[in-house]
């Protein structure tokens, strides 16, 4: 019994330890650059990619490319407290009628993933990312969750960050994107490694167009027929465009 109690004790204690830090690292990271995260760790010693990423403040990428990722990734993100759950509903109804399934992370979910958590596809990375969602969205102004994710995205292998895929494939400052050329990295977002904004494919260039479309438009749900039902027979790329998509969403872990 004496043992038992030992062995619950220590659970509490490591419990509580891991609860502790996971706000300390939310608090810190509210006020310091995230200049590598355990994704990026991962992925390098997985893929040999490296690590390529530079840190810049939000001031210094192009609003083109701020507008473009809220349009095309989560165009409420400026309105709601972490989750979209129209987008959740939205996704799940035309997961029941799709073979494919397509997903509906929130910015701030995505950058919760990138920055804390593991590559899986597990109701418990996802009931841990709600868990650093919340937080971030306590903690962090919005402004702050963008900058974070602007710089911590993955647009080509191993490029981490908007400041790197912009030197990387137009030789030039994040600052100065233009609206096409911020429109081409959002299309590379689904699956980075397999879409590539250097030589982009008739399926990549057919996404960026759709996000200059929605530049020029108000701004409305992105799980919408629009983007979803555009899928040809043939097109291979987009068969393979989200790899991310066959992760439990949180809808779903309500509805367990």
């Amino acid at each position: 019994m004496k043992r038992i109690k030992k062995i619950l004790k220590s659970m509490l204690l490591i419990i509580a330890f891991l609860f502790g830090l996971s706000f300390v690292s939310v608090i810190a990271y509210r006020f310091i650059p995230v200049y590598f995260t355990p994704l990026m760790v991962i992925k390098a010693i997985s893929s040999g990619y490296g690590i390529n990423h530079q840190w810049v403040p939000l001031e210094q990428i192009s609003k083109n490319m701020q507008k473009a990722v809220v349009r095309s990734e989560d165009a409420k993100f400026y309105m709601h407290y972490g989750f979209d759950f129209e987008a959740i509903k939205k996704a799940q109804e035309y997961n029941k009628r799709h073979k494919k399934k397509k997903g509906a992370s929130t910015i701030t979910q995505q950058t919760a993933k990138n920055v804390f958590l593991w590559p899986s596809r597990t109701y418990v990375r996802k009931g841990i990312e709600a868990y650093f969602t919340i937080l971030m969205e306590l903690f962090w102004s919005k402004e702050r969750i963008m900058e974070v994710y602007l710089n911590v995205i993955e647009l080509g292998p191993g490029v981490y960050g908007v400041e790197a895929a912009s030197k990387k494939f137009f030789k030039k400052s994040a600052s100065k994107l233009s609206v096409g050329e911020a429109a081409l990295l959002t299309a590379v977002l689904p699956n980075p490694i397999r879409l590539k904004a250097a030589r982009p494919s008739a399926y990549v260039l057919k996404r960026q167009a759709q996000i200059i479309g929605r530049l020029n438009r108000p701004v409305e749900p992105v799980v919408d027929d629009e983007f979803f039902e555009t899928k040809s027979d043939d097109d291979t790329e987009e068969a393979e465009e989200n790899p991310a998509a066959d992760e439990p969403e949180l809808g779903d872990l309500l509805t367990q």
